[in-house]
């Protein structure tokens, strides 16, 4: 590893102790609170809304891969490639906000709007981040470890330390994991937004809340993303350095 290397990985190591550490009291005490909530939503509901995340996230997947360049870091030294996506977090979390802001000052009926362009926004955001790390999503395997990005930024802290847990052993896991567990995903997101998102509906302060909240939401989401492929990568130059 050369000195930039060595930097990061210890950027990356830091990261993933704070990522498993115990949430808050608040936040566990909500979580439990949406927890007991969803065991009284009916199992039909529980099955709609599964199979509507699931298409809108395959269909904005499909959208984002036309969309992206998958050549546009090709060259780039680890530190130039980190550089490039800290000015995608901040591209993107501007897009969100304004995003946020506009939905949030609709009104419930604009508001609910919020939920699809919000996602898309983010999936659009990690297919550029694959690309500049190099990876090519136009493989299946690597749509699927984007998602499992997607839900370690936003999960409770059981699933988080079982999705780093798949991601730190990749390589040998990836096989296995031939498909997302869909209800998982969309139950662990929807409680994660749930609070923060759940004030952008109200009249007056919804623009202000959406774009704060999505703000917030898109740093999260940078923060795991770059670290979840620094991490893959610091792999692949470990592997090399063992031969």
């Amino acid at each position: 590893m050369n000195e930039y290397e060595v930097k990061v990985y210890r950027e990356v190591e830091d990261w993933k102790r704070n990522l498993v550490r115990r949430s808050g009291m608040m936040k566990r005490i909500s979580k439990k609170a949406q927890g007991k909530m969803n065991q009284f939503i009916p199992e039909k509901v529980h099955q709609l809304m599964t199979d509507s995340i699931k298409a809108m996230v395959k269909t904005t997947l499909f959208g984002s891969q036309l969309a992206t360049n998958q050549n546009q870091a090709r060259g780039l030294s680890l530190e130039e490639k980190d550089e490039l996506v800290r000015k995608k977090i901040t591209t993107y979390q501007k897009t969100a906000i304004v995003e946020g802001a506009g939905t949030g000052a609709g009104g419930i009926l604009i508001g609910l709007a919020d939920f699809p362009l919000l996602l898309t926004i983010k999936m659009k955001f990690l297919f550029d981040v694959a690309a500049i790390y190099g990876f090519n999503t136009k493989e299946y395997e690597e749509r699927l470890f984007l998602l499992h990005v997607f839900q370690l930024a936003f999960s409770s802290d059981e699933i988080r330390r079982q999705t780093l847990d798949d991601i730190e052993n990749w390589e040998s896991r990836k096989e296995g994991l031939a498909e997302m567990d869909w209800r998982k995903f969309q139950q662990e997101y929807r409680d994660y937004i749930d609070l923060a998102k759940m004030f952008q509906l109200v009249p007056g302060i919804g623009a202000f809340v959406g774009a704060y909240a999505n703000n917030n939401l898109l740093r999260t989401l940078g923060e795991t993303a770059m670290n979840a492929y620094r991490l893959r990568i610091l792999q692949k130059i470990n592997s090399r350095g063992d031969k």
